[in-house]
């Protein structure tokens, strides 16, 4: 049999539209079937067999997907539109003899590419920390010995011994369990640890959480020990899966990236229809072919915003920096543009909407439910509490590792329900090592799946008492064992209405999602000579109940609320259960009610095609696996939404890479999140990720603002060079643009991009994906502005050429028009605003690069080595004068437009 036939059985469990009546996953088939069916025994594999079968099956590794070369991944980066239109201007340049301008142009295309390639790996870097995660080594029955082999030899059908602190070699299914408790929050997302069985499921169709007799590669065991026949290995394993799913190439294009390549194709249009009608004039007008050849080409040349790509990245990366002092990390520089159009996000619960650690709420004690916060206040009116807090820690396996973090607290390891119960203890005055100092351990009942309790018998003679069981357990369970309770300061028997007032306590603390537990306590004057439940575990005290859940964060209440005034829905998507989910998500306000969430198994009824139109109805997804996950974020994607989704696990990573926006979490996420995500949040804080949205908006306004700026002023550029060919004036020569373009473009540009944020602009609803880079007014803006620069610069030569001389005119051109441009960069701060309104000196970087631009265009003509270098003269006084006021008439003719825009958007008045 094949692999790939052994796990089809397991995979049509979560593709149950597909499943066969003739197939079956392993965990409906009973141990005896399953042995059968991967053609085993109980004493293992012979050596033969191992042998023929990893020749069959492969190493039980993660494989890799195939490494791009170096020359590749450069190769790739110059497949953009806007690359390739400046690769063509950089050989044309070349070509008329320009070789300054064609090698700015070619330094910056090569910059982007590298910058492209630093960014490159993520999948590598994760796949290598799926492999870290593997268990290097397993204990494996073979010929009826256990043996230790390394775990990339383990095929399916080999028999692997378990036990508390392995890490789960392969995925298996479980022919013994004793008290086997395995951690599969990475792998599910459910926070607490699996109480496993041998038992096989009646569905087929059920999620990885709930195959509580199959375990996984890479999860952990908790707690007892077990036996399982391997299924599946390598890349075959669920955790393969994932493997191979953020292997694949990712193909999808940033929005950013979209309207880049819209620009692109934009400019290539307009380019090349100035060029041939520039052509045609000058052949219609009888000038030599060759010359407007060449001056056709000059022209289209002068057009491309060559520094575009690089500031654009260089805008990012000013974004990357102030996002990573807020404890946002930025693996992807187009992740920050990206974060500004976000519409979606999905959330994972489990350690990233809360803590990820599970935390007392609720107790009941002395007939009465009081918040853990309260506790201390109300102790004296709860009699029983100390008793109360000895079964809690003492009837416990946790185990205390030393002082927590920063001092505070202690360090806990166990099974997170336990470390819970002890954390609290500690937090209100008992100490479990004191009390085990105090009260030690004789004599135990380990916990049992089948029986829901665990026992522990202590020496009490320190509190004048022989010795005390202490029990917890499931409420209904236990409260079946108990004949007596202590309440109020005395031991009485247990009547019908003790039992209906505990009933309710239980059913209040479940209704807010709460694990429930019941502890009870029985006085022996000895050891009992016999430690079977039955004995033990009778005629005994009720004590109270605790109630625990893996509380929200506290800072994400308000980030939700931000998230939502901003136009942005939550998603939350868990392995745990319903009832957890929906209790978690009301708390948050992510939902109002039950109606907006949906379990996995109801998601397998429905198809994609009409999931897809109901997305929309659910905030919260419960009991899904991986495949889930990926599903939910690609129904968004079908209606067209950006979509981001953080998490910390495993599970997460699929989706992570199917989102627009992978963010992964810094302390609690795993390497393999952190791998495919494109941003990580160093705080684990899910407010941070309202400070990424704020700063992706801002960086995106701020681009436009270049955007606009740059293709106006190359506007300006072109418009004047067309009309002075007509004119048969010579006007501007190519270093004459090239200087303008690389040293007045250039810092106000950077300066624009550090503009601040609108005050209102996370009021405002996120930005479609598919809206134009030249909607709400920008492009009408290029087009007015670029043509006011030609016709001030085309009106100061004309004056010069009819008062002075050509040179001084092309001179007053020059001056002008870079003048013109720093000027004007004040204007586009705002498309709306006026700019005295916004302040006209408050972007003091603009201040600076106005500065040193407008002086790097003055030391041209007012030091005299450089005038035959760029072929100008200098000038008078008068003639700066007239230069100097053409430059500055562009804030008042704007200032006078944008009235005109606000007045427009007015709302009339109602009638």
């Amino acid at each position: 049999m094949e692999q790939s036939e052994l796990n089809h059985n397991q995979n049509q469990s979560q593709h149950p539209n597909e499943h066969s009546n003739t197939e079956h996953p392993f965990h409906t088939l009973t141990v005896e079937q399953s042995i059968s069916q991967l053609q085993t025994s109980n004493e293992g594999l012979s050596d033969t067999e191992v042998v023929t079968r990893q020749e069959r099956y492969g190493k039980n590794m993660l494989q890799e997907a195939k490494r791009k070369s170096i020359l590749a991944r450069i190769l790739e980066q110059f497949k953009d539109v806007m690359i390739i239109i400046l690769l063509v201007a950089a050989v044309l340049a070349g070509v008329l003899g320009e070789i300054a301008d064609s090698i700015i142009i070619l330094f910056v295309v090569v910059l982007n590419a590298v910058l492209g390639v630093i960014q490159e790996n993520k999948a590598e870097q994760a796949l290598s920390a799926l492999k870290q995660m593997s268990s290097p080594s397993a204990a494996v029955q073979r010929q009826g010995q256990v043996r230790t082999v390394k775990a990339e030899e383990l095929v399916p059908g080999d028999i692997v011994l378990l036990e508390a602190g392995n890490v789960v070699p392969a995925d298996m299914r479980l022919i013994e369990s004793a008290s086997l408790k395995i951690e599969e929050a990475a792998l599910t997302g459910e926070s607490v640890p699996v109480e496993k069985q041998v038992d096989p499921l009646e569905k087929a169709d059920i999620v990885i959480g709930d195959r509580k007799n199959m375990a996984y590669m890479s999860s952990s065991v908790t707690y007892g020990r077990g036996v399982g026949v391997v299924t599946s290995t390598g890349t075959q394993t669920e955790v393969g899966k994932i493997a191979s799913f953020i292997s694949q190439e990712d193909t999808d294009v940033t929005p950013l990236q979209k309207k880049l390549n819209e620009l692109g194709k934009y400019f290539t249009i307009i380019i090349i229809a100035v060029a041939i009608l520039i052509f045609i004039i000058g052949w219609l007008q009888g000038r030599d072919l060759l010359e407007m050849v060449l001056t056709s080409i000059s022209l289209a040349v002068a057009a491309i915003p060559e520094g575009l790509p690089a500031i654009v990245t260089i805008i990012l990366a000013l974004g990357v920096q102030r996002m990573a002092k807020r404890k946002a990390i930025i693996r992807r520089l187009p992740a920050v543009e990206t974060l500004g159009s976000t519409e979606i996000i999905c959330s994972d619960k489990t350690g990233t909407l809360t803590q990820n650690k599970m935390t007392v709420q609720r107790i009941y004690v002395d007939g009465k439910v009081t918040a853990a916060e309260e506790v201390e206040a109300a102790r004296d009116q709860l009699p029983g509490y100390e008793a109360f807090v000895q079964v809690m820690t003492l009837c416990n396996d946790s185990k205390v590792a030393g002082e927590g973090e920063h001092g505070k607290g202690i360090s806990l390891i166990g099974d997170p329900t336990e470390t819970a119960l002890v954390d609290f203890a500690y937090n209100k005055g008992f100490d479990k090592r004191e009390g085990e100092q105090r009260f030690p351990r004789k004599a135990e009942i380990p916990f049992d799946s089948d029986r829901k309790l665990m026992t522990t018998i202590h020496d009490m003679s320190a509190a004048h008492t022989p010795f005390r069981s202490m029990t917890k357990g499931a409420p209904d369970v236990l409260l079946e064992r108990c004949t007596h309770i202590f309440q109020h300061g005395r031991t009485e028997p247990l009547s019908a209405e003790h039992r209906q007032q505990i009933a309710a306590a239980n059913k209040e603390m479940a209704s807010k999602a709460l694990r429930v537990l019941a502890l009870a306590y029985k006085d022996e004057p000895s050891i009992p000579a016999d430690l079977s439940p039955d004995v033990v575990e009778r005629d005994l005290t009720f004590i109270g109940l605790v109630g625990m859940i893996d509380p929200p964060r506290e800072e994400v209440k308000e980030a939700v609320r931000i998230c939502q005034a901003a136009g942005i829905r939550p998603v939350m998507i868990t392995g745990d259960h319903r009832d957890t989910a929906a209790a978690i998500a009301k708390e948050l306000n992510i939902i109002q009610d039950e109606s907006g969430v949906i379990t996995g198994a109801e998601l397998n009824q429905i198809s994609d095609q009409d999931f897809a139109e109901k997305v929309t109805q659910y905030s919260v997804y419960a009991r899904v696996s991986p495949e889930h996950k990926v599903r939910i974020v690609q129904a968004w994607k079908k209606r067209g939404k950006v979509v981001a989704m953080t998490g910390d696990g495993v599970n997460d990573a699929p989706a992570l890479k199917a989102s627009d926006i992978g963010v992964g979490m810094g302390i609690t996420g795993t390497e393999v999140t952190k791998g495919v995500s494109d941003m990580v949040l160093a705080d684990d804080n899910f407010s941070t990720i309202v400070i990424a949205v704020e700063e992706g908006r801002k960086v995106y306004s701020n681009i436009r603002k270049t955007i606009q700026f740059l293709l106006s002023a190359n506007l300006g550029e072109v418009v004047t060079l067309f009309i002075a060919t007509l004119l048969s004036w010579k006007i501007l020569s190519p270093i004459h643009i090239l200087w303008i373009n690389l040293v007045t473009d250039t810092l106000p540009a950077l300066a624009l991009g550090l503009e601040m944020a609108e005050p209102n602009i996370m009021n405002q609803p996120p930005r479609a994906s598919t809206s134009s880079i030249f909607a709400e007014g920008v492009g009408t803006s290029i087009i007015y502005q670029g043509l006011i620069e030609a016709a001030l610069t085309l009106g100061t030569y004309y004056w010069g050429l009819t008062h002075y001389t050509e040179a001084v005119a092309i001179t007053m051109a020059f001056a002008t028009l870079g003048l013109l441009q720093l000027t004007h960069a004040y204007n586009v701060r705002s498309n709306h605003e006026s700019l005295f309104r916004i302040g006209l000196f408050s972007n003091k970087y603009m201040n600076y690069a106005a500065i040193i631009s407008g002086l790097l265009v003055l030391i041209v003509i007012l030091l005299p080595f450089l005038n035959d270098l760029f072929s100008v003269t200098p000038l008078t006084g008068n003639q700066w004068l007239i230069v100097i006021g053409a430059a500055l008439s562009i804030i008042p003719i704007v200032e006078i437009v944008k009235i005109f825009i606000r007045s427009s958007r007015k709302s009339p008045p109602a009638a």
